[in-house]
């Protein structure tokens, strides 16, 4: 049985029964040097959660890592851009996401595009972003750390800061969990 990506079921399943999903993702930290793109998620089975996270998603059959970010920087942001605008991979882990109606493991690179401020185009969101997305910001990468809610990856502003120095690219830090319903 296919479980779609994050489920429109608002009751939690019960940690032992929620189905498990794989695939492969891209993520874009968008940036303009000193505040970062970020869109603020919710786990519908969990009143109250909210985090930031960078935009990105699965890779669709035949896609290469770099038409991934281009599409879903398109889909989810309205920008157009090519792969010479974008550096990376930058960063690569496998992310285990533990959500109250699956647990989603996302083997995920991480490529940066570096742009001026724009105003963000989310009318080709689809229905289930439109679902558990509440909204974006271009965020202060020095307050990222004092925001109430977390920010998915934790360490997005080192990254950002190290980005003119390929030698200090965090590479492939292995497997992290980020959920609102532990695993």
């Amino acid at each position: 049985m296919t479980v779609p990506f994050r489920s429109r079921r608002f009751t939690p399943v019960p940690p032992g029964e929620r189905p498990r999903k794989t695939r492969r993702g891209v993520r874009v930290v968008v940036t303009d040097g000193t505040h970062v793109l970020l869109f603020a998620d919710t786990d519908p089975g969990v009143p109250g959660s909210r985090w930031w996270t960078t935009p990105g998603g699965g890779m669709d059959p035949g896609e290469t890592e770099v038409d991934t970010a281009i599409r879903e920087l398109e889909e989810e942001t309205g920008l157009k851009v090519t792969a010479s605008d974008l550096v990376g991979p930058v960063l690569r882990r496998v992310a285990a996401h533990g959500y109250s109606d699956q647990i989603c493991e996302q083997s995920e690179s991480f490529y940066v595009l570096t742009t001026q401020r724009f105003d963000v185009d989310v009318s080709r969101h689809t229905a289930e972003e439109q679902l558990t997305l509440d909204g974006h910001a271009w965020l202060p990468l020095a307050e990222l750390a004092d925001l109430p809610d977390p920010v998915w990856p934790a360490d997005l502003a080192e990254l950002v800061a190290v980005l003119d120095d390929p030698q200090r690219w965090p590479g492939d830090i292995g497997r992290i969990e980020e959920s609102t319903v532990p695993i």
